[in-house]
């Protein structure tokens, strides 16, 4: 068990092929692969990816960006050269796959337009188009800036670009500035896709 657990590739193939497991028993105990089926899953999608989005957002504001001053300048380079780009990496894709997957989900759910609209296409007659829709703007909004904003400022920073010391302090502090726009987002972002599916179903 230590040596499975020790490698996190095979960790992570041993939890998808178990989790694909838990996935054929519910298709099995719910007799169908319709639309209701299909919104189990991209929900399960959605989720997945979206923890994995967020919770290295909080990584970053939490941890990274609040302790980096104090880490003394000889070790900084192994945060910036190793730790920040793979993390990075799996932010910024995370970020698309949490996208992609809320718009299929709300596609299969078949409020796109209305929750996009904000409930403007219905009148404003159908609440939880608009509270859905405000936490989809907010994600929107989220992801714009990590694919224009925190990604390419974040190459300058890290020196990943070509760039000199005053160029790399600029682009690092527009990378923090955005990140924290989407830290401040991410909590009504947060209570509008939970409270949404709770009250409204």
């Amino acid at each position: 068990m230590a040596g499975l657990l020790s490698n996190f590739r095979n960790t992570m193939i041993v939890s998808f092929i178990l989790a694909i497991i838990m996935v054929a028993g519910y298709m099995s105990h719910y007799g169908s692969t319709d639309a209701i089926f299909w919104q189990a899953v991209f929900r399960l999608l959605h989720t997945f990816f979206g923890i994995l989005w967020i919770g290295l957002l909080y990584y970053f504001n939490f941890v990274q960006i609040r302790v980096m001053p104090a880490i003394p300048a000889e070790l900084k380079p192994a945060v910036s050269k190793y730790i920040a780009p793979e993390a990075l990496f799996w932010f910024r894709w995370a970020a698309l796959a949490t996208w992609v997957m809320g718009v299929v989900l709300a596609m299969n759910r078949g409020y796109l337009i209305e929750a996009f609209s904000l409930g403007a296409t219905e009148g404003f007659s159908v609440p939880q188009h608009t509270m859905i829709g405000t936490g989809m703007w907010l994600a929107t909004i989220m992801f714009i800036n990590v694919w224009a904003f925190i990604w390419p400022n974040q190459k300058i920073a890290l020196g990943l670009v070509e760039a000199d010391a005053d160029a790399k302090a600029k682009a690092g502090r527009t990378a923090m500035l955005f990140s924290r726009i989407n830290t401040l987002l991410s909590v009504p972002m947060l209570v509008t896709m939970t409270m949404s599916q709770t009250i409204f179903g």
